[in-house]
This record gives C-alpha cells, structure tokens and sequence, in this order.
C-alpha cells in the first residue's frame, strides 16, 4: 500500500539533483513548494503539466513559491525538455524513484488490460516550515496548475 502524506503532516525531507546535477534539498528551502510528481518527460500530459506551471511561475514566485517537478528521468533529458519547451521550472531526476515512493507516488497502474508500477501523477503543496499543506494525489492535467495556484492563493491571504 503507499503511504501519502497527509495533509498536516510533515513533508518527508529530501536531497535529490536537479536537471543539472545539483542537489536540491528541501531543508534548505524557506518558501513554499509545489512539488509534482510525473511519469515522462515529453510526453503530452507530463508536457501540459509542465508548461502550464511555467505559464504560471511568475504567480507562484509572487507568492513565494517555487515549482519542482520530479520523475524518473535522467538530468539529460530533463534538460532536453526544458530547452525544447522553454520551461522556467526546476526538475529533479529520480531514477530509483526513492523520492517519488516517498511521497506515495509509484503505484500499480493499469493501461490496455496490463498493471504495472509507475508514477502516479501526484503534486503537494509544502509550507515554507515544511509541513503538508495541501496534496492533490490523482492529477488530472487539464486545469491542474491554476488550481495549485489557486490554493496557494487561498492559503496564502488567510
């Protein structure tokens, strides 16, 4: 069974490289986190997802977020997809997918008849004290990253 955190709870810390290599660790961030989990780089949801929180980076840093989107993808092709879609986003790559299990994202899928475990598409939204504020743990692309930003919104004029 996975095991996602809850709301309230505290986010499982991680230390994990970015597209180019560099350790992003959550202790060391002061702000809010919109932390999604994807399956593949390039694909068309995963390219959705990821371009609409780029069309909406500028929101989420006025609010003082910062995006982080993770699958198991190498560094190389995550800096393939940010340069052929222009995204303003940090990737991490997760190949062992530690970090995505952490948070209750590798799951038993089914497509065309046949189970398998990949990555259900799975985001939360970190307090800057680290503390799950939110989760949304069956995403949907379509509209999916205004109501991100929308919560936050709501969670940040309280």
């Amino acid at each position: 069974m996975t095991n996602i955190p809850e709301i309230g709870q505290p986010a499982p810390d991680f230390s994990t490289p970015d597209q180019n290599d560099q350790l992003v660790k959550l202790s060391e961030l002061n702000q809010w986190i919109v932390l999604y989990f994807y399956p593949k780089d390039d694909t068309p949801g995963c390219t959705t997802e990821a371009k609409d929180f780029t069309d909406l980076a500028a929101e989420f840093t006025a609010l003082g977020a910062t995006i982080i989107g993770v699958s198991p993808d190498p560094s190389k092709s995550h800096c393939k997809f940010i340069a052929k879609h222009n995204l303003s986003i940090t990737l991490l790559t997760d190949p062992e997918h530690q970090l995505i299990e952490t948070y209750g994202g590798w799951r038993l899928k089914k497509f065309m008849g046949k189970e398998y475990m990949g990555v259900a598409r799975s985001t939360f939204l970190i307090s800057p004290d680290k503390i799950i504020a939110y989760s949304w743990p069956n995403v949907k692309t379509k509209g999916h990253a205004q109501a991100v930003l929308k919560k936050l919104q709501e969670l940040t004029t309280k």
